[in-house]
């Protein structure tokens, strides 16, 4: 019973920038899946020509660079597209209609609009062997779902930290779906 109460203190003792200050849009469950709506975002991404569990996590150092710089508020969920890899930040409702922020040549903007995906909620690492594990039960149980079609790539969300104990992460797959 300490072990939990101390993390909790520690967790909120942390910086916002470690603790992620905003969330976009409600988290998955873990084991659960589910099909939910995104809301339309503004989003600063950043690429590698390698795949994401190879590129050592400089996609984060550079978005995370471009935050602290800019004075913006670390939001969750990060997104991660597998390959070639691509990192996303989104941004909260202030920084979106700051016109003082511009893309550089290492972060670009997009602005994407509603729209949906069916998710799986995955609790430990954010490891390549949990993104498929993820992956393979929401590939199977989207195909029970005969109202909807995939409508593009899986990627990775990420939730926590890095300072989240790995036993605590929370992350999920999705796959972009539309009504058949």
């Amino acid at each position: 019973m300490k072990a939990p109460l101390f993390l909790i203190l520690m967790s909120s003792l942390l910086p916002s920038f470690a603790r992620g200050t905003d969330e976009a849009y409600p988290r998955t469950a873990a084991g659960v899946c589910e099909v939910k709506s995104l809301p339309a975002a503004r989003l600063m991404l950043t690429e590698t020509t390698e795949g994401y569990f190879s590129g050592n996590n400089k996609m984060f150092g550079k978005l995370f660079r471009y935050i602290r710089t800019n004075d913006l508020p670390m939001t969750a969920p990060v997104e991660a597209r597998i390959q070639p890899g691509v990192m996303v930040f989104y941004m909260d409702a202030a920084s979106s209609k700051r016109a003082d922020l511009q893309p550089d040549t290492e972060v670009k903007f997009s602005d994407v609009p509603q729209r949906m995906v069916a998710a799986v909620g995955i609790r430990g690492s954010y490891s390549e062997e949990n993104y498929a594990e993820g992956l393979a039960a929401l590939k199977l149980w989207l195909s029970t779902q005969k109202e909807y079609e995939v409508a593009g790539e899986p990627y990775a969300v990420y939730w926590n930290s890095p300072f989240v104990p790995f036993f605590f992460k929370q992350s999920e797959v999705h796959i972009p779906i539309r009504k058949k």
